[in-house]
């Protein structure tokens, strides 16, 4: 085991350095399902997080980030919630130049989000959280702490993306679009990203016109068929501004025992092309 270090704490130019030294703008999602993971580790005392410090062990010199989504733990009740937080204080105590999402797109009115936010930032020791932005300011503000991270839903790529988010209103501007504007008045760039999802491909150009310097966490890379390479060209700004998400390309790249060499090869190939990508823009 790595000799434990203090967490960073994760500024916009921190997160930026990082990415610029690791050449990487690689987030790993740790959607890590219990029935996919490889069989030998269920003989483990906890195989969720057998699995999980394995992937971290072997991805963490191509990445910037981690993103444990958090309905694969609550799925498994309290022994899920244990593994997470295994999870969360072995990245931050063995690497603490990651920067560590939850995945939770919370979005309530202020007294429940304020519950929230102390679960993820106080308890749970994350750097940022996903947030749904509907409910309004109020639901939004209790996440904006201190060296903390609120990283709001904008543009997903889901199919129904489309019965929200991309409705427009007399003047023609998106709902989407909403969003990014309204939402300017609550946090700036240096406590606040965005989730634009990477099949939107040529929307990132409109999306950067509102939100020029902001990041953006971008799924949908791999396995659900987006395009790092549009994401590069429409989405990067002058510091990087994006960090793309690879959850199951990585995790489940072989079932075997040799699964942590397998993402780790993953991880490394999308760590090459983005420092091509990276490379472009200096």
């Amino acid at each position: 085991m790595k000799q434990r270090s203090t967490k960073l704490i994760m500024t916009k130019q921190q997160l930026y350095a990082n990415i610029i030294k690791k050449q990487s703008f690689l987030c790993v999602g740790l959607d890590t399902d219990i029935r996919k993971i490889p069989k030998h580790l269920l003989s483990e005392e906890d195989p969720v997080f057998a699995f999980n410090k394995a992937i971290v062990d072997a991805t963490a010199d191509y990445s910037v980030a981690y993103k444990p989504n958090l309905a694969f733990y609550e799925s498994l009740g309290y022994k899920g919630q244990l593994s997470l937080e295994k999870t969360v204080n072995y990245i931050n105590q063995n690497y603490p130049d990651q920067f560590v999402i939850a995945d939770a797109k919370r979005g309530d009115i202020g007294n429940t989000s304020e519950m929230y936010a102390r679960a993820v930032f106080e308890h749970a020791g994350f750097d940022a959280v996903t947030v749904a932005p509907y409910m309004g300011e109020d639901s939004v503000k209790p996440f904006l702490l201190p060296d903390k991270w609120v990283i709001l839903l904008a543009l997903t790529s889901n199919k129904g993306s489309l019965d929200f988010q991309m409705t427009e209103d007399i003047h023609g501007d998106r709902l989407f679009e909403k969003v990014l504007r309204k939402s300017q008045e609550w946090g700036s760039d240096e406590q606040m990203m965005y989730v634009v999802g990477a099949t939107q491909g040529k929307l990132f150009s409109d999306i950067r016109k509102i939100v020029p310097d902001h990041f953006l966490l971008v799924p949908g890379v791999g396995a659900q068929g987006g395009s790092l390479k549009e994401v590069a060209e429409y989405g990067m700004n002058s510091q990087c501004g994006l960090l793309v998400n690879s959850s199951r390309q990585i995790l489940y790249a072989d079932g075997s025992a040799a699964f942590a060499e397998a993402a780790r090869e993953e991880a490394r190939k999308v760590q090459e092309e983005m420092a091509e990508y990276l490379l472009i823009r200096e």
